[in-house]
């Protein structure tokens, strides 16, 4: 196991311009709450054969951290599959980023089905405890998989942009119409830390379907410690939807084929207004064969789990007959008493009460 922090790669630890870190954390909710879609294009070759497709969802999701806080976050999921040169490839991402833009855990997994030399390779990033843990797992051919894992120093990585915060990054700089000037952090392919920076490229026209539409150019580059930059080329529509990307080098191209209905975040929708209407669900012929499925749907459902479950009925045969026999006026202090030692988050200590201690579920006399 390595350590990113260890004294042999000190030096290779970049960090991010001074307003990079700002620029993040003053991306508001207001502008990342019409980010929040999903979409898909249309991987095509140099001569516009249909090679595979790519998609791109950001949904609100709730993140559980390590000792079972939970964080209100988007969930970002990305994936490519196609075939060159009759070789399956693709690669997935399925990532938890925090309303700063902060990558709280990554998966990432990426392969190409060479006959010979097959080659999978699986990334995972996560926050602990003030680091974030990289782990990855990498097999070729017929060789045992090859497992490396080291961490970095949270405090060392303010500017960090990961690959799934930077297709929410995107959208964001796609409806502004503009790119920070600022370096950010970045990880290369090996997960080692590098700088990154966006570039805007104006605006050209593009061909959607049978629309041409006018689309914003941002590119964004990737520079390693070691070999030549990775270049991405993204043209987006005014609401952010993404309508080509290319990676720099590489002879497939992801097309937008079909013009999405764009959202217009500047001009909320007015709230609808309902009559009230009085409603009687009985005479419903609809209405009541809709209660009547879900009756049915429901008492199923509880057939089934009682059946799963026969301790419920032992439970529930104990309960009643030793209320039948003691009958007592505080039916449900007396429940509560009954089913006090099944609690699981109860104290420590006997499940038995001492005859002469006071019951909290009573009254105070």
């Amino acid at each position: 196991m390595g350590d990113a922090d260890s004294p042999a790669r000190v030096q290779r630890v970049l960090a991010a311009s001074e307003g990079a870190s700002e620029f993040l954390s003053l991306i508001g909710a207001e502008e990342l709450s019409p980010c929040l879609f999903a979409e898909s294009l249309v991987m095509v070759s140099e001569s516009s054969q249909p090679l595979g497709q790519f998609s791109v969802s950001v949904q609100p999701a709730c993140y559980e951290e390590q000792g079972g806080q939970e964080q209100d976050c988007f969930l970002v999921r990305a994936a490519s599959q196609s075939t060159v040169n009759e070789v399956p490839c693709g690669s997935s991402i399925t990532a938890y980023i925090s309303k700063r833009l902060e990558t709280l855990e990554q998966h990432q997994h990426e392969y190409v089905k060479f006959r010979a030399h097959p080659l999978d390779r699986k990334t995972h990033v996560v926050k602990r405890g003030g680091r974030l843990v990289v782990t990855k797992i990498i097999e070729e051919g017929e060789h045992e998989a090859q497992t490396q894992s080291f961490s970095y120093n949270c405090a060392s990585l303010h500017g960090l942009v990961l690959e799934a915060a930077n297709l929410l990054v995107l959208r964001v700089l796609a409806k502004r119409r503009a790119v920070p000037q600022d370096t950010f952090l970045a990880f290369d392919t090996e997960a080692h830390v590098c700088t990154s920076a966006y570039t805007a490229m104006g605006f050209q026209k593009q061909l959607v379907g049978m629309t041409e539409v006018e689309v914003f150019g941002i590119e964004r580059a990737v520079y390693p410690d070691e070999g030549i930059p990775m270049t991405w080329q993204f043209y987006f529509l005014s609401d952010g939807h993404l309508a080509r990307r290319v990676q720099v080098g590489s002879p497939a191209t992801m097309l937008l084929q079909q013009l999405p209905i764009l959202i217009d975040g500047d001009e909320a929708e007015p709230r609808p207004v309902f009559e009230k209407k009085s409603l009687d669900w009985e005479e419903d012929v609809q209405l009541y064969s809709q209660f009547l499925d879900r009756k049915e749907e429901l008492q199923a459902g509880h057939a089934s789990y009682a059946r799963r479950h026969p301790e419920l009925r032992t439970l529930l045969a104990d309960f009643l007959q030793l209320l039948l026999l003691r009958k007592p006026d505080d039916v449900l202090a007396f429940a509560a008493e009954f089913f006090a030692p099944f609690a699981t988050q109860r104290p420590p200590g006997s499940a038995f009460q001492a005859s002469d201690k006071p019951s909290p579920f009573r009254g105070r006399v």
